[in-house]
């Protein structure tokens, strides 16, 4: 197995977007399972994960929103896809049921255990299998990992331009996609040429129920599958061989209990101002 600083950089390039058509979408999502029910175990320092309760990543619902928005307004079509076992389909349905066009599963043993970087690969490869993908969409993190980092390594792989946590759509043409982009300090207004690749927050829109239309459509359509050879995908540096890894996890410890403190107006902002510098926070 290759050290860490000889693992390849994977970059797809000459995807080719013909200009004055309608803007095709992708969207990335991922099955998650209810955060509520995750619980680490502390003898093994392993995550344990429910495997009877999943849901589609709550972030990723306002970018299937977003990129139905768009195509009602712009035309095209939107394709979501994913990667992970079998039982991530059920995502893909339920974004069927919403009114998506095609699913995409990136499905392969190969696969498991990704990291973000190799789940950024699979999916890079992914998009380059479709024709005249104008804009990529994610939610702007996953709810298990909360890391934001695959929207990133896409742009990467596939050479695209990319904007993360974006709140808005200004404007979007054929060529190029103006923004409103979140910060700590409110917005920036950035613009991309496309195809590019964005991330979206929260509050850009109000994701929309499934009808029954279209839950009883999402029950028949079918879903294209790609494994790695279809990909064009060597194994050697996804799933278990990922670049990295979690050691070991650990539940976050018990918070302390609250003090009250007593006194008058004075007395207690000295007693709180020496609690603060002997816990070196001042």
């Amino acid at each position: 197995m290759a050290s860490p600083g000889q693992w390849p950089i994977i970059v797809l390039q000459n995807i080719k977007v013909r200009q004055g058509e309608n803007v095709n979408l992708v969207v990335c999502i991922k099955q998650v399972p209810e955060i509520e029910r995750v619980r680490v175990d502390p003898d093994s320092g392993k995550v344990i994960i429910p495997q009877d309760s999943a849901m589609v990543n709550p972030f990723d619902e306002y970018a299937i929103e977003e990129a139905l928005r768009i195509k009602e307004k712009r035309g095209g079509t939107v394709t979501v896809m994913t990667t992970g076992p079998e039982e991530f389909a059920a995502a893909l349905r339920a974004a069927l049921a919403l009114g998506a066009d095609e699913a995409v599963h990136l499905l392969d043993p190969g696969f498991a255990g990704s990291d973000a970087a190799a789940t950024a690969t699979i999916l890079a490869a992914g998009i380059g299998k479709l024709e005249n993908t104008s804009l990529v969409l994610f939610g702007k993190n996953a709810i298990d990992t909360d890391a934001s980092s695959v929207p990133g390594y896409v742009a990467g792989r596939l050479n695209w331009p990319q904007v993360l946590f974006v709140r808005k759509f200004v404007e979007l043409t054929d060529k190029t996609a103006q923004v409103e982009r979140m910060t700590e300090d409110g917005y920036d207004v950035c613009q991309i040429p496309l195809p590019g690749v964005i991330s979206v927050v929260k509050g850009i829109n109000e994701p929309r129920l499934p009808s029954l239309k279209g839950k009883m459509r999402a029950r028949k359509a079918p879903i294209t599958t790609f494994s790695a050879a279809d990909l064009g995908l060597d194994t050697l540096h996804l799933g278990a061989n990922s670049p990295t890894g979690v050691m070991k996890s650990a539940p976050l410890p018990p918070r302390k209990p609250g003090e009250i403190l007593q006194g008058e107006p004075d007395e207690v902002a000295a007693q709180l101002f020496e609690k603060l510098r002997a816990d070196q926070i001042l």
